[in-house]
């Protein structure tokens, strides 16, 4: 049976809105282990309500957490966390969320008794055998090399050798749990360059924050040390990666678009987007209202995104609709996610008329008039955001299975239709 299809709304003139945007999943998917592997309770605010952050819920529960939900929305939660024993003979269902597939198995690892673990069916795809292979060098039993997979401990910790050249998630993964592990981790990186190096500073500073010791001072090397995990009082700020979809409406209705609450300092890679879209011909302006971006003429780029990959389908869509040819590159990591993007994305904008080439390392995007037509979302949240951004200009697009923005965005398709109306929240 397919998938439903979303008429993709066409913009009747330039979109004006504050758009208020849930949690981050990558911060919100990180302080959940860390409250459930604490030395005491404490509170996470303000965390993502998604598909992604509800697996992750699900499976600390089942490792022995107990988090007590309050202030809850369609897309936020409070949580107040009591961390218990960690307990094994259970199951845990990934999804296609990597943060889930590679951040609670080492968790596992620490259990009383064999954690299994299985996912979507093209999660079974994804790479797992880095983090997989590591948690072996450093004493747990794995039976399995990807989706499915049984962790068994117990994991004393120590020093390995992994090639993280296809996910930051592999080293992030043995980091945050590295404290609990008698002898603590100490991640060496070999291969070609770690994607996505800003979501491993995001881990040594919330490791930081809750008085973990890490060193990380040589490059592609991080040590962690034994110890407790300080219970700590913790607010999830917006997630600045799912500003990009909004923002390139700004930019393709020659609008303006405002994220509130925009961070001063932050590490989530989202933050590159106020240098991209300027360079994309965007006016961007930070002030205490949040984050505008204001659109005019759309211009081509050649930009490297291999730490920021996750904003390629957006900066994609932007591309097609530009007056100038894009290169991207340095993303051939992304052909690990929840497809292989660079293939879906040259697909889909050519299925409408465009001119997208892959190469060896991202895209090739040469602006040509699209048409109407079906765009496919392989079942990934950020395809069926770009999909909406190209329906935007484009009368007669049609997204496929729009719903699985759920994965990180809950209730995207009313937010969008609100956009277009003046607000969204």
């Amino acid at each position: 049976m397919s998938a439903p299809l979303w008429p993709a709304p066409v913009a009747s003139g330039p979109v004006t809105a504050t758009v208020a945007l849930p949690g981050s999943k990558s911060v919100t998917n990180r302080a959940l282990p860390l409250a459930a592997l604490a030395e005491g309770r404490g509170r996470v605010r303000l965390a993502l309500r998604s598909r992604d952050a509800d697996l992750m819920t699900d499976g600390l529960r089942k490792l022995g957490a107990a988090m007590t939900p309050s202030n809850a929305t369609t897309s936020a939660v409070d949580w107040e966390m009591t961390p218990g024993p960690l307990i094994g003979g259970g199951h845990i269902d990934t999804g296609l969320a990597g943060t889930v597939m590679r951040f609670l198995p080492p968790i596992a690892a620490l259990a009383d008794s064999d954690v299994s673990f299985d996912g979507d069916a093209h999660a079974r795809k994804r790479p797992m055998g880095t983090i997989l292979d590591a948690l072996r060098g450093l004493g747990a039993h794995v039976a399995g090399d990807r989706l499915p997979f049984t962790i068994r401990g117990p994991i004393t910790g120590g020093e390995v050798t992994v090639d993280a050249s296809g996910s930051s998630q592999f080293v992030s993964g043995l980091m945050l749990a590295a404290a609990r592990f008698p002898k603590g981790v100490t991640v060496r990186h070999v291969g070609r360059p770690v994607p996505s190096m800003p979501h491993i500073a995001m881990t040594v500073q919330m490791l930081r924050a809750r008085g973990v010791e890490v060193d990380d001072l040589e490059p592609y090397v991080w040590r962690v040390l034994p110890g407790p995990i300080a219970a700590i009082d913790f607010t999830v700020e917006p997630d600045l990666s799912n500003a990009a979809p909004f923002f390139a409406a700004a930019m393709v209705t020659g609008g303006s678009v405002t994220i509130p609450h925009w961070p001063a300092e932050t590490t989530q890679p989202g933050d590159r987007l106020r240098e991209l879209l300027t360079d994309m011909g965007a006016r961007v302006e930070l002030t205490s209202e949040g984050l505008t971006v204001s659109g005019g003429s759309i211009k081509g780029v050649d930009v490297n995104l291999r730490d920021e990959a996750e904003l390629t389908p957006t900066i994609v869509a932007i591309a097609a609709l530009a007056d100038s040819p894009t290169r991207i590159r340095g993303v051939a990591h992304i052909r690990g996610h929840e497809t292989d993007r660079i293939a879906a994305l040259a697909t889909e904008i050519n299925r409408l008329g465009g001119d997208a080439r892959e190469t060896d390392d991202g895209l090739e995007i040469f602006p040509k008039p699209l048409h109407d037509g079906v765009f496919h979302s392989y079942d990934d949240h950020r395809m069926a955001t770009a999909g909406a951004v190209i329906g935007l200009a484009v009368p007669g697009v049609e997204v496929e299975n729009i719903a699985t923005t759920a994965k990180t965005l809950p209730e995207f398709a009313t937010m969008w239709t609100t956009m277009l109306q003046g607000d969204a929240s």
